[in-house]
């Protein structure tokens, strides 16, 4: 199953970015995943064409499975 840990800023404007990582370790925590999010904003790693990113919005880990189909 694939899975990809989405971390979700708001910019100067208040829009969501989204910054995805694929694979991401299986016992990843939030508390670790806030402090990697507040490295970004604290080191201004980012920009968007909203703005700087100024805000840790939320993170998810998002779980894909894909099932392929014989076409016969």
């Amino acid at each position: 199953m694939a899975a990809v840990l989405e971390m979700i800023f708001k910019n100067e404007e208040q829009k969501n970015v989204t910054i995805s990582i694929s694979d991401p370790v299986e016992d990843l925590t939030g508390a670790e995943v806030k402090a990697v999010m507040d490295n970004i904003i604290a080191k201004n790693v980012f920009t968007t064409s909203g703005g700087d990113i100024v805000q840790a919005s939320g993170a998810r880990i998002v779980s894909r499975e894909v099932t392929e189909l014989e076409l016969s």
